[in-house]
């Protein structure tokens, strides 16, 4: 899956250190699918020369307006044409300053002031020393830029070449590979608030011993990282597991299901939409022992009593904001046989207007999965397909069904 296929990108670079991270940022988005560009300012080839970007982008460099290769002299115009957006990486405060006047004494500014803003948006990542980037001269500036439809990307903090540390070194390539590709996504879910529970929980039997499962979490935050591309606002709470947070969703880490319970209801209050994937534990030992409960050698084993978990996803379905309409709940159900049934049968139990079913052994740990959806008017299947791929079907089904009941 190339999330970036069909798209040309102008890659400009101004004069920053950062630079040396234009030069992955390229690979990455090539490997993504996109064709690329470079322009370059004459700052930017103090930090790279343009034989790296030009090697790298298989494509020759552009870097001065009287550029005699085009048959009409005419660069700014032609390059920006053929765009899908341009994407300066780094983009210095210089530069930015010379973008909300206007300024055009170069091939890149020129190309960014002629562009069809309907139809070429701009991008731009910010690099600069942490005193550059919040003096009140550019934070007015990416304010006036943000309210004149350019899309100003966040910035990372730590370490500085300068030997400062703080806010406003250029975000990762990866990083900013995400932001370029969400930025591309359907907004179908702009202006929602939408909560995902996602991972296995852990019920403590004593300090170092537990029940859990093997959810690995994947699932629950590729829909995280699918609604956030969307254009939600997204809140992720998470059971034990090691994956990264997705780009731009707020993560709750809770470890038990008593624990997500908590969160979960706390967050719904301001949620839209719930999508509950967690794999939460049924059942957690009556009493957790405070110590390490050793073996002692005659063969007897401990006796553990269990009591039953709150169901999650039923107690936000009963919630008063899900009861007069204002909260859309959707439920999973990792089976290990006869999905249709137990996914159906579930759906009526839990009281939730879509149940999505899998078959868990098959996809617990893995990059793929198959999904079915399965509402009040039957089921339908999603096919075989990487996590995310599937996520993005989902947010846009859930997306469909919601714009259906607001206008009910």
């Amino acid at each position: 899956m190339n999330d970036l296929a069909g798209k040309h990108i102008v890659l400009g670079l101004t004069g920053g250190i950062a630079c040396y991270k234009a030069a992955e940022l390229c690979r990455a988005l090539i490997k993504e699918g996109a064709t690329v560009q470079v322009a370059m300012t004459d700052a930017a080839t103090q930090f790279i020369t343009a034989v790296t970007m030009q090697a790298l982008s298989n494509r020759p460099v552009y870097g001065s307006q009287w550029d005699a290769r085009e048959p009409n002299n005419m660069a700014h115009i032609n390059l920006s044409r053929e765009a899908d957006a341009i994407l300066i990486a780094p983009c210095s405060a210089d530069f930015m300053a010379k973008l909300l006047h206007g300024g055009a004494d170069d091939l890149l500014s020129l190309m960014c002031l002629a562009r069809p803003m309907d139809t070429v948006p701009l991008l731009i990542a910010p690099a600069m020393n942490r005193e550059m980037w919040d003096h009140p001269a550019t934070v007015r500036n990416r304010a006036q830029l943000q309210a004149d439809g350019c899309t100003v990307l966040g910035v990372g903090t730590g370490d500085q070449a300068c030997g400062e540390t703080g806010d406003g070194r250029m975000l990762e390539p990866q990083e900013l590979l995400q932001d370029v590709v969400a930025f591309f996504q359907p907004k179908v879910l702009a202006g929602q608030q939408v909560l995902v529970t996602a991972g296995p929980t852990f019920e403590a039997i004593d300090p170092v011993r537990g029940i859990t499962n093997r959810s690995s979490g994947k699932m629950g935050f590729a829909i995280a990282r699918a609604a956030q591309e969307a254009g939600a606002q997204v809140t992720l709470v998470a059971g034990p597991v090691s994956l990264p947070t997705p780009r731009g969703v707020r993560r709750v880490d809770v470890q038990s299901a008593s624990d997500m319970l908590l969160a979960a209801v706390e967050c719904s209050q301001s949620a839209s939409i719930f999508i509950a994937t967690a794999a939460v534990a049924d059942w957690r030992p009556a009493h957790a022992s405070d110590q390490k409960i050793k073996k002692d050698g005659s063969g007897q084993t401990p006796t553990l009593a269990f009591v039953e978990n709150t169901d999650i996803l039923a107690t936000v379905a009963q919630s008063v904001r899900a009861k007069a309409g204002a909260l859309y709940c959707v439920g999973f159900a990792a089976e290990s046989h006869d999905l249709l049934a137990h996914a159906t049968a579930k759906r009526i139990r839990k009281g939730v207007p879509l149940l999505v079913g899998n078959i868990g052994p098959a996809t617990f740990g893995r990059d793929d999965n198959a999904l079915l959806l399965v509402d009040a008017d039957g089921a339908r299947e999603l096919p075989h397909n990487s996590k995310l791929a599937l996520a993005r079907q989902l947010i846009a089904e859930i997306a469909k069904r919601t714009a259906a009941k607001s206008h009910a």
